[in-house]
């Protein structure tokens, strides 16, 4: 756990825990979901002044739909430049309605298999690094133990 900043490892709600990874990645916003008994990810953290029409779009999202999803289905980062050119069809049409354009989701893996989904964003276009997307994952990862 020496990747993961002290500031995730000792947040005491998946809302500081956000709020730490926000921090340290310099971006803008930020979810993360988490996969109930029902099959579907339930939104549990939220920063960043999502609109309340997309926090309303995204409470509930089902594995394969949007970057979240999708990051779960696939046990990969989902990325996109800019959200708003985005035409790889990873990206749903709501997700334009937040004003972002860099972003990431990746799984949050427990022992092997995707139980929930962390995604950051930033209102400029930014292209995530290698380094930026693994460390991203181990944080997720750590969480959906810690949490999940």
């Amino acid at each position: 756990m020496s990747l993961i900043p002290s500031s995730i490892v000792s947040a005491a709600s998946l809302d500081e825990a956000l709020a730490g990874t926000l921090l340290y990645f310099a971006a803008d916003s930020g979810t993360i979901h988490m996969l109930e008994s029902d099959g579907i990810l339930h939104l549990k953290a939220a920063s960043g002044g999502i609109p309340d029409a997309v926090i309303e779009r995204v409470r509930l999202v089902p594995v394969g739909k949007g970057m979240a999803g999708l990051a779960v289905e696939r046990g990969q980062p989902v990325t996109a430049c800019n959200i708003q050119t985005d035409a790889s069809g990873d990206v749903r049409p709501g997700a334009k309605l937040t004003g972002l354009e860099g972003a990431i989701v990746v799984p949050m893996m427990r022992y092997g298999k995707a139980v929930g989904a962390l995604g950051i964003a930033n209102r400029a276009e930014r292209t995530f690094t290698e380094e930026e997307q693994t460390l991203l994952h181990a944080i997720g990862s750590y969480l959906a133990v810690q949490y999940g």
